[in-house]
């Protein structure tokens, strides 16, 4: 390849924004109310494919068009993330629903353990522990991040067209993201 090509190449790749169907890799740090709730490193990137529906629809909106080496700081209420805490999630359920093999396993039981159950349509979901008693255990089935305003900060690191593999299946391939 000619030096004309490759700085073609470079231009192009440096030259290119967020937007549907492009692989994009990031850092970012997520808080709630002052207290970190996650943090993500160069070392590991966030790598995803924008525009297929995988992320809070209030994230892509503030990261659209931003190139590699641009920052990020937004805001995301809790109405537009992952919703408001719904009290009717929050479910009391008959200890004996936790018996295997007719045996209560009070260790999976404990206050703060998340358990995968269905629902009476079969549904998987998953579940905090919130209170156990003699008689019930009272379940969350909110998401952990319901009720609460999130705030935002990263970079973007790099950003690429996804291949015609990635788009139809809907995730990114190799390095970053999955692997077939």
């Amino acid at each position: 390849m000619s030096y004309c090509q490759r700085l073609a190449v470079h231009y192009k790749l440096n030259m290119t924004t967020i937007t549907k169907n492009t692989v994009v890799r990031m850092t970012y740090e997520l808080s709630s109310s002052g207290e970190t709730i996650q943090i993500v490193k160069e070392d590991h990137p966030f790598t995803f494919l924008y525009g297929v529906g995988g992320l809070l629809e209030e994230f892509e909106r503030n990261i659209e068009n931003l190139s590699v080496g641009d920052t990020f700081d937004f805001n995301i209420s809790a109405e537009d993330g992952y919703g408001l805490l719904d009290e009717e999630a929050i479910v009391p359920i008959p200890k004996e629903a936790f018996m295997v093999e007719g045996k209560i396993q009070d260790d999976v039981l404990e206050i703060g353990n998340v358990l995968p159950m269905r629902d009476s349509d079969g549904n998987m979901l998953e579940g905090r522990v919130v209170l156990v008693d003699d008689t019930t255990v009272t379940m969350d089935f909110n998401h952990p991040l319901a009720g609460k305003d999130l705030h935002f900060t990263g970079a973007i690191l790099s950003i690429r067209p996804a291949t015609e593999e990635e788009i139809d299946h809907g995730h990114v391939h190799g390095e970053g993201g999955h692997h077939h």
